[in-house]
């Protein structure tokens, strides 16, 4: 009986979990993939039409981000996106993160079926609304989700990334848009008591409750799930 149940660990370990990505905007989004250390996933970056989904499978225990890029096109002998850009030249990212502003879905995948951890952030800024749904698992496994997107039509405009047509494709954070220390949460303001929501990360947190506004929005930004789930992405969830 121990040998079948350690052989039973070892298989698990190995299957670690599986990201599907589907879109349900209507236009194209090239999905990136990062992980937080080497070796990167076997897919980090492809292109995902408006209805198509796509899966990537996940090690155990790993760490790292996911993030839809728009408006991309392949010229002059590069691959480039006008937002969520990886700098790459190419649709794969190849360990390079996404320029902000950018909505992140976050996931840590826990060793031998603990608690896995996971959220939507826009503590890097918003470009296209995306919610994350562990299936399976155990725990409270609830849906992480920044759903609208009128963070784009209601940016304020110091923060506003503006398309070649004039209109708003993405919204930066306050930090990515002045880099100064109280929004940051760094320095003198690296901790919970001195770094204190602004008026920026409230809008944020005003039009997506359950997605991290700033660096120390935890108690409803974080969600948990645990015996080896698979998660499903979806942008411009319905």
């Amino acid at each position: 009986m121990m040998m079948y149940c350690t052989n039973l660990w070892i298989i698990y370990v190995a299957q670690g979990a599986k990201v599907t990505f589907t879109n349900q905007c209507t236009y194209t989004v090239w999905p990136g993939t990062l992980t937080g250390s080497p070796p990167q996933l076997k897919t980090t970056g492809f292109e995902l039409a408006s209805g198509a989904s796509n899966s990537v499978d996940l090690p155990s225990p790993w760490s790292g981000r996911f993030w839809a890029r728009t408006g991309c096109s392949d010229s002059n002998g590069g691959f480039t996106c006008a937002t969520g850009d990886c700098a790459s030249g190419q649709v794969t990212c190849n360990g390079d993160g996404g320029k902000p502003p950018a909505t992140l879905v976050e996931i840590t995948i826990a060793p031998n079926g603990g608690q896995d951890f996971y959220d939507v952030s826009n503590v890097d800024g918003f470009n296209v609304p995306v919610s994350v749904t562990p299936q399976g698992g155990s725990g409270e496994c609830k849906t992480s989700i920044c759903k609208t997107d009128n963070i784009n039509a209601a940016c304020p405009t110091e923060l506003q990334i503006k398309g070649s047509d004039g209109n708003v494709i993405a919204c930066k954070s306050a930090c990515v848009a002045f880099g100064e220390d109280q929004y940051c949460c760094k320095g003198a303001y690296n901790s919970t008591e001195t770094c204190q929501p602004t008026k920026y990360s409230l809008f944020f947190e005003n039009q997506c409750p359950d997605a991290y506004s700033y660096a120390f929005d935890d108690i409803n930004s974080t969600f948990t799930c645990s015996q080896g789930p698979d998660y499903a992405i979806t942008f411009c969830p319905n």
